[in-house]
């Protein structure tokens, strides 16, 4: 049915004085005596139209909160600088009721209980919110790369290897439970593919095919990981966003970096000012100027052996022990970011032991070309690498941790077929939301979070 989005009624101003149809949900409605009101939203925008009944003489009942309807009336302007529309009950028209069992009729509900209801908290002002980050973010990283000659790729999600070398990825079978196949080989030798398969926990691989003969591509696309971690930050299918890069060294994937990040933010500071308000009085104090002091200055940079001294010769007593070839907890992370530099900070040059088999191995032979972005608030966004391009170097890698080189001769191939100096990092998308809007759960800023033990 042909109406108006109500965002374009708030915002344009262009509709004042015409008669508009409107569609929506009821968030709100009252009723006195001459007149009803009737708060409605149609997912567009943050802010609500506020619908203004004449009641005349006839008896009018103010639909109930949930209620779908569509409504014809004038646009006029209300106060502080509003807009509204002005109706008669003849004019109403329901198009969905909502019973009294509706469990969004009060507000105050916590993201706990919303998080029971997937189906329904869209509603709300707060995922109302959070989707319509996510959207303008979504397109401002497409915008960026676009913008800068890159490839957008679909890499698989159903792969024949471990992208980080690691395991923990989901199987993908068709095969059901039997007693048929006496061993494991057997079983996965009859299966769809002939061989075992499992759900992608990154698109690098296939990236770094796709950026040795386009130059600078980017994935963005779900990745699947099968950690038992029930933490608040952790999915088990998330998205992912993957530049890599053709004829690049660590310091080019740095700048590519932060250009990234500060080009995303400043997209959703300039098109949600509404909702970056919202989160800023509800769930973050001060995020606006958290988010504008982040993109105003110079990221710094650390080497990794520097920041465990800095950790070391800190005087806090963390709870994770800290020495040269630990992971950085998120505890460190965020003091390095938060106490030292006060500013986003890229980490390099990890210990080989406690990064991935691709990365590209320094002259010392103890560090790899690893970074780390670590932003106050939060810890590590993204994580990326020059990649290992000598094909001997990343044999022998592999084979240091017992992988299987016949299921990445793909790969391999890349480094012996006109191989060339290249990098890339990943950004979980779900982290840059909870970063830009200071949502504390990871499961509060995708519609239908996958965690262990929970699917709906």
């Amino acid at each position: 049915m042909k109406h108006t989005d109500i965002k374009d009624i708030i915002v344009t101003g262009e509709f004042a004085g015409k008669e508009v149809t409107v569609c929506g949900w009821v968030r709100t409605s009252r009723n006195s005596k001459s007149v009803a009101f009737i708060e409605l939203n149609d997912g567009t925008s943050l802010k609500n139209l506020q619908v203004v009944v004449e009641k005349g003489e006839g008896d009018f009942k103010e639909p109930r909160v949930g209620t779908s309807v569509k409504v014809v009336g004038k646009v006029v302007e209300g106060r502080n600088n509003t807009f509204e529309i002005n109706t008669v009950p003849e004019n109403i028209t329901i198009l969905g009721d909502a019973p009294t069992d509706y469990p969004l009729q009060k507000k105050g509900h916590t993201l706990e209980f919303l998080r029971t209801i997937p189906h329904l908290r869209g509603r709300t002002n707060t995922f109302n919110a959070v989707m319509r980050v996510r959207s303008v973010l979504a397109a401002a990283l497409h915008r960026y790369f676009q913008s800068h000659n890159y490839i957008y790729v679909n890499t698989p999600l159903i792969t024949g290897s471990d992208c980080e070398g690691a395991g923990e990825m989901f199987t993908v079978t068709t095969n059901g439970f039997s007693h048929d196949f006496k061993t494991e080989e057997e079983y996965y030798a009859n299966d769809f593919f002939g061989r075992k398969a499992g759900l992608s926990v990154s698109g690098q691989l296939e990236g770094e095919m796709g950026a040795t003969a386009f130059g600078k591509i980017y994935t963005f696309g779900p990745s699947f990981r099968a950690e038992n971690s029930n933490t608040p930050k952790h999915l088990a299918e998330f998205w992912h966003i993957e530049p890599e890069i053709a004829f690049a060294e660590l310091d080019d994937v740095i700048e590519i970096a932060e250009d990234m990040v500060k080009f995303v933010i400043r997209e959703l500071l300039d098109t949600c000012p509404d909702e970056v308000a919202f989160f800023d009085a509800h769930f973050e104090k001060g995020l606006k100027s958290r988010l504008e002091e982040l993109i105003s200055h110079d990221f710094g940079r650390v080497t990794y052996t520097e920041a465990i001294k800095l950790l070391q010769d800190s005087g806090e007593k963390f709870v994770y022990p800290v020495e040269w070839g630990c992971d950085l907890q998120t505890e460190h992370e965020r003091y390095i970011s938060e106490k030292v530099f006060k500013k986003a900070v890229f980490v390099t040059d990890y210990p080989k032991e406690i990064k991935s088999f691709y990365m590209k191995q320094n002259p010392d032979g103890k560090t790899v070309a690893a970074v780390d972005l670590l932003v106050p608030g939060v810890g590590e966004i993204i994580g990326g690498s020059e990649r290992e391009a000598d094909y001997d170097k990343l044999v022998a890698a592999m084979k240091e941790r017992n992988m299987n080189l016949d299921l990445y001769s793909d790969y391999l191939d890349l480094r012996k077929y006109g191989t060339v100096p290249h990098g890339g990092f990943g950004l979980g998308f779900e982290r840059l939301i909870m970063y830009t809007t200071g949502m504390a759960n990871i499961r509060d800023v995708i519609m239908f979070p996958r965690t262990v033990g929970s699917i709906r």
